[in-house]
């Protein structure tokens, strides 16, 4: 018989491992289509980590799914392409301008691409007839996302009603579904930003070479260093210049802003996140000032 030792304990990594692993583990018996969202950042990358961990030696028993906003980074498309050739998982790409195209979204000249993403998400989640969306969403993120639970409920339209949630005492899980409602499923939630890197460099995962100092023609908008690229023109006033930068998170890159930064490693990078008083979205991230309630108001009506 074999005694486990009084004083044995999971570190907080591991726990958090754990409990990630049996969300991806509950959610493949539970529902009947589920699927990842993958942009190529690093909660996504970490998500795809665990997925892999959890099926293991298996493959990943669902596909995973990009809204493809047209102006990702090249740099994360490449690292996307990698995970998913070395994983052989099936990468299912729902595109802006094809829903352009075909009328699910109408382009006005006015609204953002991230923000086009929403129709274009519940459009691929209908027509593939997924009952469970997993995402990278951590609740120490911003507002909107500290109130949402692991199993956040959708209804037949993909809204999201945040007084309508279901309790999960004890970590049980509600998944029951009507016709045309969606699962989305959180199972990074109770990680923070400092768990998602410590992870990043026990594990040695992959990731996009931009989350690392780099040298980068940048320019300020709204308190931001914004990329030069021809996506997004500079206006009057706007005078770019080459720093040494790296990104937080990755998104659109005409809304997506960097930070100077020095932190060329992951040990580096923990330092600085340990001593950051801003959240990474809050500090880089353009689609997230629009109004103090922008990401619930998003939310509510289907984005991540």
């Amino acid at each position: 018989m074999t005694n486990t030792h009084v004083d044995y304990q999971l570190s907080q990594l591991d726990q958090l491992e754990a409990e990630s692993i049996h969300i991806f583990r509950e959610v493949a018996a539970e529902f009947e289509k589920p699927v990842l969202m993958f942009s190529g950042g690093k909660d996504s990358i970490v998500m795809l980590r665990l997925a892999e961990k959890a099926f293991y030696p298996a493959k990943i028993p669902f596909p995973i799914m990009q809204v493809d906003t047209g102006l990702d980074f090249p740099e994360v498309m490449e690292t996307r392409d990698n995970w998913v050739n070395r994983l052989g998982v099936r990468l299912v790409v729902a595109s802006i301008d094809d829903a352009i195209a075909r009328g699910v979204v109408v382009d006005d000249g006015k609204t953002s691409r991230n923000r086009m993403q929403t129709a274009t998400l519940l459009d691929a989640i209908e027509e593939n007839g997924f009952t469970a969306a997993f995402g990278g969403g951590r609740r120490d993120e911003e507002k909107a996302r500290a109130k949402e639970r692991v199993y956040s409920h959708r209804d037949e339209f993909g809204q999201w009603d945040p007084k309508m949630q279901r309790p999960e005492l004890w970590s049980l899980y509600n998944g029951r579904l009507h016709a045309g409602e969606h699962m989305r499923i959180f199972p990074i939630s109770n990680w923070t930003e400092l768990d998602i890197w410590d992870y990043i460099g026990r594990e040695g995962i992959e990731i996009p070479s931009i989350y690392f100092s780099h040298q980068r023609r940048v320019f300020e908008r709204d308190g931001m260093l914004m990329t030069e690229t021809p996506l997004n023109p500079m206006r009057a006033g706007e005078v770019a210049e080459e720093r040494t930068v790296r990104f937080r998170t990755c998104g659109d890159i005409t809304l997506t802003g960097c930070v100077e930064s020095t932190a060329s490693t992951i040990d580096e990078i923990i330092e600085e996140v340990a001593a950051a008083r801003v959240t990474e979205r809050g500090a880089t991230r353009g689609d997230d000032r629009f109004s103090e309630a922008a990401m619930e108001d998003r939310k509510k009506e289907g984005y991540f």
